[in-house]
């Protein structure tokens, strides 16, 4: 849902408000501690998204958080790194404090928790390349319509989850002042790629809660439950 004269073909008109609701769900990639100031693969101001998202967090019904999960035996990892794809230092090892979440991200109790990297012979920079869950057809299922991206980095998992999204065919915005990139140069290039190929970009200010939200799911007795 948007104000009138919302571009929803890409770019968006910055002055413009829009609404969040029921068909809408925030994903929220990688807010880990190796991604963050003092983490192995820190992008610069990375800590800075999370107050951007809390605040927003309360807008939506559906929320998936994503989460690099590898093994010490990654096959990206390097002795000597050349910080592109398949050459990164150790990052986000499985049971390190560097995996776990942000200590200050909030994160709802029913959120989906989305973990990739976890195959040591292959990479995934996208929630949507997870093999034993087809997040795309769940989202679907649960008629979700547009996806509100926010996270780390953007050049890497941020543009993957965005592209992704376009491919499977939702609409896709870009928070800009909810992700950070590691480089000025090649966020805005990833960024300029997201617009052309169709995401949206809107600034966590022209967001709207409507109040509206998804029905809970229940089991055979009428209560509520997490989601699947």
């Amino acid at each position: 849902m948007t104000t009138p004269g919302h571009d929803r073909s890409g770019g968006g008109v910055r002055d413009q408000t829009t609404l969040t609701g029921a068909r809408d769900a925030l994903i929220v990639v990688d807010v880990q501690n190796d991604f963050c100031p003092g983490g192995s693969l820190a992008v610069p101001d990375g800590d800075a998204v999370i107050p951007v998202i809390n605040h927003i967090v309360p807008f939506f019904g559906r929320w998936i958080y994503t989460r690099d999960w590898h093994p010490v035996d990654h096959v990206s990892f390097s002795d000597h790194p050349e910080y592109r794809d398949g050459s990164w230092p150790p990052h986000c090892v499985q049971g390190t404090p560097g995996s776990d979440w942000c200590g200050t991200l909030d994160m709802p109790m029913n959120a989906i928790l989305v973990t990739k990297g976890d195959d040591p012979r292959r990479d995934a920079y996208s929630g949507f390349q997870v093999e034993r869950l087809d997040l795309a057809a769940f989202l679907h299922g649960h008629d979700v319509e547009r996806v509100f991206i926010t996270g780390l980095a953007t050049e890497y998992c941020v543009r993957q989850t965005a592209l992704d999204a376009l491919a499977a065919g939702f609409t896709v915005y870009l928070v800009e002042d909810a992700i950070r990139g590691i480089s000025p140069e090649n966020s805005a290039r990833a960024l300029s790629e997201l617009e052309q190929a169709g995401a949206i970009r809107i600034r966590s200010t022209q967001l709207v809660d409507s109040g509206e939200r998804p029905a809970p799911a229940h089991h055979e007795h009428g209560s509520p439950i997490d989601d699947d």
